[in-house]
């Protein structure tokens, strides 16, 4: 078995392959043939008022790729509050300033492990690789100007996943943090050798846009109705980063998964107050409906259009990951790493056992 880090997954992925491995697994799950397992989130107090416990589970299986994964998370969560705007922030809370996070992957032919690694780049280019793929097969065939709302390490993800999906000539970014924006243009234009440009307001770096891409960990909404213009396509990553006025005014809507847009995943303590809470789009009777829209499975495989016009405003609602991404994009990254000799070599025996239940 390889124990494979973020180092190795940051130096061997690449978003078109994660892409292209992830529509693999789109088309599958349309067809009934991958399989997501249902998402557990359970939240429980800490020694830490301001904090939640979270330990959160998802598993998915892609046959066709030979491999099932398992995605967990051991999470510190907090809310804090700046210039009137709530965040969700994970803490680093394990030894030496730390997050938690680790995929399983497994062999759908003899069922024994074949690797472990953190989730962190894993997780970037999966949510990435889902936009990606909405762009590809929603945004106008011309569109050349993007936007992105957002600056972190999300954000950069959906600027790799946009320029992967169409010959994009600029990048407009915006964040709240003058430092922030700066730094992401300047770093993404070096990798993706494309003009990054910071905007003064995220009005600015959304006018005239063909794609507007939200990755934010804002809980308010952070684009406004009044922005939208014909043609656009529009991509949130979090539920309220998008009002439900800009929900009400697009043409066509494509969520992630039907079975991730209500929050059945919570299972919360008692006495524990969890500030993300019930999902706006289930809590508005105008945007229920919206539950009930094609999957992205179903646009990859082709079941549905990603767009009838040219003027249609269309929109993806890249809302909670499924587990088929992680087993899809572990296959990559277990391939990439067995050519390249990364990773370290663990005896197989020490995960596999002479007795079972």
């Amino acid at each position: 078995m390889l124990v494979l880090s973020n180092e190795d997954a940051e130096r061997l992925l690449s978003m078109g392959e994660c892409m292209d491995a992830l529509a693999t697994a789109y088309r599958d799950a349309a067809e009934g043939t991958a399989l997501n397992g249902r998402r557990s989130d359970m939240l429980t107090r800490t020694a830490r008022e301001d904090a939640v416990y979270c330990l959160k589970l998802v598993g998915g299986v892609v046959p066709s790729l030979k491999v099932g994964s398992l995605r967990l998370n051991s999470d510190i969560l907090t809310f804090p509050e700046t210039d009137g705007r709530r965040r969700k922030v994970k803490v680093p809370a394990a030894p030496g300033n730390r997050w938690v996070g680790l995929v399983l992957l497994f062999s759908t032919e003899t069922g024994e492990p074949l690797a472990i690694f953190p989730d962190g780049v894993v997780q970037r280019f999966r949510v990435g690789g889902a936009s990606g793929l909405a762009v590809r097969h929603m945004a106008r065939e011309d569109a050349r100007i993007a936007a992105i709302i957002g600056t972190g390490w999300q954000a950069g993800a959906q600027a790799m996943a946009v320029a992967a999906a169409r010959p994009i000539e600029e990048i407009r970014c915006f964040s709240p943090n003058p430092e922030s924006r700066a730094r992401f243009a300047q770093e993404m234009t070096a990798l993706l050798g494309i003009r990054v440009v910071p905007a003064q307001t995220a009005e600015a770096a959304v006018a005239g846009a063909d794609i507007v891409l939200c990755a934010t960990n804002s809980l308010q909404p952070v684009l406004r109705r009044e922005w939208l213009e014909p043609g656009m396509h529009v991509g949130s990553i979090r539920d309220r980063e998008l009002p439900p006025e800009v929900l009400k005014a697009v043409d066509r809507v494509i969520i992630h998964d039907p079975d991730n847009m209500g929050s059945d995943h919570l299972v919360i303590a008692r006495g524990v107050e969890y500030r993300e809470g019930t999902k706006e789009i289930v809590g508005d009777p105008e945007l229920l409906a919206l539950t009930r829209s094609p999957s992205l499975a179903e646009l990859v495989a082709g079941k549905v259009p990603g767009r009838a016009s040219p003027d249609e405003i269309t929109c993806f609602l890249n809302y909670h990951g499924v587990g088929y991404q992680f087993a899809a994009t572990g296959a990559v990254l277990y391939a990439k790493a067995l050519a390249a000799g990364a990773g370290h070599a663990l005896p197989g025996e020490w995960f596999t056992e002479t007795v079972h239940p």
